[in-house]
């Protein structure tokens, strides 16, 4: 049961995107993808997607999933635009149905803006076994910095997507509607009951002191060094920490964008009369 895992970074917003490919089969996931997004203009663009992809046929691999980790505040998803070039089907957490419902408010979508998760695939549940090939990815819940925040287990390799950092930078923050620090605190706990040479396929790296970018980490690793929860923080620690910093973060650049396209798995909103798409900004909201 063989896999191997083929990383990108995508400078403009920090991100990973990992392919996890069944060696056997030569089927494929794509995590994490991104949709390059110019803020000033408007516009967007499929150069870093377009790269992933041109790996995968180099490589001849079959695309099988998009696998999201949660609806990101932080890039847009290329998700839409892989599966309708591959037929790859596009994952997420169940609990997304919840986050659909606190942003169709938020952006005061229209009524039939569906919250059902019907713009994904597949709702994956905590426990459930997706295959690729000969290769089984597990669904491990991780909420706490949305709702629906899953990560994504193969042997010893876990995705952990903005669940956790580099030790050096610690952990995600929970001031997002939904998000929750004594959940996350646990979600970590989870995480980190793995054995310590378990490997941890970041979502982000944001290095300090002009560290180079570095996309896994261990679970050894994370239980001694992790500025925020190595062993022997508390979870009444963790939560007073976590509330502390959170107040003082600014919103990420990219949120208002991103989440109006990633609840939509990486979809744009539909057309107006003059067929061109529209993502709004809600004013003194956030």
């Amino acid at each position: 049961m063989a896999h191997t895992i083929h990383t990108f970074f995508h400078d403009d917003t920090f991100t990973f995107t990992h392919v996890l490919v069944d060696s056997a089969s030569r089927d494929a996931a794509i995590i994490d993808p991104v949709l390059d997004f110019d803020q000033k203009s408007g516009r967007t663009s499929t150069v870093s997607i377009d790269a992933v992809l041109a790996f995968a046929e180099q490589q001849s691999l079959q695309l099988r999933w998009v696998l999201e980790t949660h609806a990101h505040a932080d890039h847009l998803s290329a998700a839409t635009i892989i599966r309708q070039r591959t037929g790859a089907k596009i994952a997420i957490g169940a609990a997304i149905q919840g986050v659909q419902r606190v942003f169709k408010s938020i952006f005061n979508e229209d009524t039939d803006f569906p919250t059902d998760g019907s713009q994904f695939d597949h709702l994956v549940h905590d426990g459930e076994q997706l295959a690729l090939g000969d290769t089984k990815i597990e669904v491990i819940a991780t909420p706490g910095h949305t709702p629906a925040c899953v990560s994504y287990r193969v042997q010893d390799d876990i995705f952990v997507g903005d669940t956790l950092f580099m030790p050096d930078v610690g952990t995600a923050r929970c001031d997002f509607p939904g998000g929750d620090a004594v959940t996350l605190y646990y979600s970590i706990q989870r995480l980190l009951s793995y054995d310590k040479h378990t490997r941890l396929h970041l979502c982000h790296d944001y290095p300090p002191n002009d560290r180079a970018v570095v996309s896994v980490t261990t679970v050894g690793d994370q239980r001694a060094r992790n500025i925020h929860v190595l062993d022997g923080v508390t979870c009444d620690e963790f939560v007073a920490m976590r509330s502390q910093r959170d107040q003082g973060l600014d919103m990420p650049r990219l949120i208002l964008p991103s989440l109006q396209i990633n609840i939509r798995a990486g979809d744009v909103p539909k057309p107006e009369s003059n067929g061109t798409s529209y993502l709004k900004i809600p004013l003194n909201l956030l």
